[in-house]
């Protein structure tokens, strides 16, 4: 368990983070959401809302991919995705406790992170191919390529699970890409992962941060 910090947190050098784009669905987006409570930064970023069909929206002037999350540094400068925000955040945090500092063991984790975005991403992909696409032209063949890899994905994680106890980038990642499938159900893998839903249980218990960033019931997109 990482705990929240209550007193102004000891920052570095460097412009500071402003705002972040995203949404209270976007799993990747609640990995940031996380971050920013554990690194005890939640009093410095606002969230400001992100619509990525939106042409309008100015998420996409800010990342010309359009995706979020995306944060706004307070000399304007716009970082994405997810994985590169949370290691900014730690780091800019000076607490260096999400990401490990020896350089073999940091590539180890970022990979398992990589992984977690990757069952995230397929279920996002499968949720869009069902949501925005008239019955006649979803792809079946489309759906089990990402089904398939939201499984192998779910298989790999549980050979080698992070320690629910701590919270850093592969436990965050993998904690909301579970998250998004308990939510959208994309694919069934409560009756297959047993020891995923153990440890998901143990994750929400020891990191507040995961409870307070849930989906408020009312949202319903």
């Amino acid at each position: 368990m990482s705990a929240t910090l209550t007193s102004p947190v000891d920052l570095v050098a460097g412009p500071a983070p402003r705002t972040l784009r995203s949404t209270l669905t976007s799993p990747f987006g609640r990995k940031v959401r996380i971050a920013i409570e554990v690194l005890g930064l939640s009093k410095r970023v606002e969230l400001a809302p992100a619509d990525t069909r939106d042409a309008t929206d100015t998420l996409r002037l800010q990342n010309p991919l359009g995706k979020m999350p995306c944060l706004i540094l307070q000399d304007g400068t716009a970082l994405y995705d997810s994985q590169v925000i949370l290691e900014f955040l730690d780091s800019w945090s000076g607490r260096n406790i999400l990401l490990a500092q020896d350089p073999m063991e940091r590539a180890r984790m970022q990979t398992r992170a990589t992984l977690a975005d990757g069952i995230a991403d397929a279920a996002l992909l499968m949720v869009y191919e069902s949501r925005f696409r008239q019955p006649e032209q979803i792809s079946t063949v489309w759906l089990n390529h990402q089904r398939g890899k939201v499984e192998r994905g779910l298989a790999a994680m549980a050979e080698a699970l992070p320690d629910p106890t701590v919270t850093d980038v592969v436990s965050i990642g993998l904690a909301c890409a579970l998250g998004y499938l308990d939510w959208r159900k994309p694919v069934e893998w409560r009756g297959r992962f047993p020891e995923l839903v153990s440890w998901l249980d143990h994750f929400a218990e020891a990191e507040p941060a995961f409870n307070d960033t849930r989906r408020p019931e009312d949202l319903a997109s």
